[in-house]
């Protein structure tokens, strides 16, 4: 009787809203699914797109796992797990965001029975990790590695790899087309990691098949003045000198004050602010460059000068276009003309302004260090334009990736079937409750391939029993199928040179796995109350000295 006589503990502030307990785990599964649901359809090339309008009046049209889930503004905090996920699939390799977030999901929906019955958790996480360990050690066997192979098939092969990521895409029409335009500019940058080193530039108008590359730096015709008309705009073998400093005669500063004691002096001082300006135009013309690019303005006068000169000039060049010239060219970013020595200077073997589309592009190929490319991108809608951007961004990654880690795996569902059948396997070998746990991860597995089906309108129920019939053989020959997205049956994959990079694999199982063990090792969730507003506090400060309790 004393003991039901307690008085209640209260522990958290008042309004704290707690949930706890299989209830809170099985709510967290179902939002986890919710959102795996919204880019369930994206996947694969028969994938669709989703359109995100937002508070702004932005519209984007995407298909990219990573975009879409940054775009839902998702306020779950079980579910931001998944963005989370997805956004370090893209940052690490590129590609296969809407797989991890659709694997992820499938972890977690074969594990809300068990935890409806009353299974631990941890009993759960625990098979899963071993299952994730199992998966990858089984996908480093099958890779097959690209290294060793000459240079033109090293292109061939990275061009298939670009081909399957490409062709999940809005632009999947010019796989082929685009492919290898990916992997030209990848090979241009060589070892350099730095991704800014591959411009897109976005040219409304047009088709795709306008897109172009140039094998050096392309940018947009910045603004101009009086006289630049009559530069040239085409030389071979140009020198290039490239400026951080302003060729503008200066005004003074408003509060800067000279006291003359004699009217006829202040021509002098007219005179040394332009004396101070020829003497800098004169060395940039000495210097024997033809063309001088500044990230800061160059003005109508300078403009003029180098007219005259037949020297070409452009001012107010972006920092990052500035950077790849430089990268380009050979050049060094100068932020003084003083003794400009020819080591200093870029040069290439053409530059031309060119008319693209509505805009006047400076183009400059044929650079000696080449570490540079730029992808012109043409195209109708500007919506499509940017999604082109993304699908490239994606193609670019796997392209890198690919050269890195030098090995691909069979795409299209055929590796995920064959995890899965091998994890089937492995789990008879085990006794107790694990077997059960490792049999749903391997069921989770083929997600993929079911989606594929879904997503491209064939019957997923026949074409999986197919696929399990064929990855059974005793022989491992049916080891590289999947499913055939143009017939609705299955092919070897391999064959058809629908492959994927190993990493995009690893890392999606990886983080897929990681993110469901964190999900279901949640069992409660605290949500603290908004701290009152600046009134509630207000008012608060006036009613004090009442007893707690008593009313106002």
């Amino acid at each position: 009787m004393a003991a039901m006589m307690q008085p209640q503990i209260i522990l958290l502030k008042e309004g704290t809203d707690t949930s706890q307990g299989k209830a809170q785990l099985v709510s967290n599964i179902n939002a986890c699914t919710a959102v795996a649901d919204v880019v369930r359809t994206t996947l694969g090339p028969r994938g669709m797109d989703k359109l995100i309008h937002d508070d702004k009046g932005n519209t984007t049209i995407s298909n990219d796992g990573a975009t879409i889930m940054k775009l839902l503004d998702i306020v779950h905090p079980a579910s931001k797990i998944l963005v989370d996920i997805a956004k370090s699939q893209d940052s690490e390799v590129g590609d296969g965001t809407t797989t991890v977030v659709l694997l992820a999901g499938e972890f977690l929906k074969e594990a809300k029975p068990f935890i409806e019955d009353g299974v631990h958790s941890q009993n759960l996480i625990r098979s899963y990790r071993t299952a994730c360990y199992l998966a990858i050690n089984k996908i480093k066997e099958l890779a097959v590695s690209i290294e060793g192979r000459s240079l033109e098939e090293k292109k061939t092969l990275l061009a298939k790899c670009a081909a399957t990521t490409l062709s999940s895409k809005l632009i999947g029409g010019e796989k082929e087309f685009f492919a290898s335009m990916v992997v030209d500019s990848v090979i241009a940058i060589g070892n350099d990691d730095r991704l800014n080193l591959i411009g897109i530039k976005k040219v409304p108008g047009g088709t795709m098949r306008d897109s172009f590359l140039v094998n050096g730096v392309a940018f947009k015709k910045t603004f101009s003045y009086a006289g630049f008309e009559q530069q040239p705009k085409k030389f071979l073998n140009p020198k290039i000198l490239l400026l951080n400093i302003e060729l503008e005669l200066k005004s003074e500063k408003e509060n800067a004050e000279i006291r003359l004691s004699d009217p006829l002096q202040y021509q002098s001082i007219v005179d040394a602010e332009w004396n101070i300006i020829y003497e800098k135009l004169d060395k940039c013309a000495q210097s024997g460059a033809k063309i001088i690019l500044s990230r800061l303005a160059i003005g109508d006068l300078a403009t003029q000068y180098f007219a005259d000169r037949d020297v070409f000039c452009a001012g107010r060049v972006t920092e990052e276009d500035l950077q790849r010239v430089a990268a380009a060219t050979g050049g060094t970013v100068q932020t003084s003309v003083n003794n400009v020595i020819d080591e200093v200077l870029g040069s290439c073997e053409l530059f031309e302004e060119r008319q693209v589309g509505n805009e006047r592009f400076n183009i400059f190929s044929g650079c000696p260090s080449s570490q540079t490319a730029t992808i012109v991108l043409r195209g109708g809608a500007d919506q499509f334009i940017e999604e082109a951007e993304r699908s490239l961004h994606d193609a670019i990654m796997i392209v890198r990736r690919a050269m890195k880690n030098s090995t691909v795996v069979a795409g299209g569902g055929a590796i995920d079937m064959e995890i899965s059948r091998y994890l089937r396997q492995h789990a008879r070998t085990i006794a107790g409750k694990s077997q059960l746990f490792i049999n749903s991860y391997a069921k989770a597995l083929e997600v993929i391939p079911r989606q594929l089906c879904d997503n491209a309108g064939f019957d997923a129920t026949d074409v999986l029993n197919k696929l399990r019939q064929k990855h059974a053989l005793p022989s491992g020959e049916g080891a590289l199928y999947g499913v055939d997205i143009n017939t609705g049956g299955i092919a070897d994959s391999f064959a058809n040179f629908v492959w994927e990079p190993a990493v995009v694999k690893i890392n999606a199982i990886n983080a897929a796995t990681e993110a469901a063990c964190l999900i279901l090792s949640v069992d409660e969730t605290v949500k603290n109350p908004k701290s009152e507003s600046a009134q509630g506090e207000a008012a608060m400060g006036r009613g004090r000295g009442r007893g707690r309790g008593m009313r106002r």
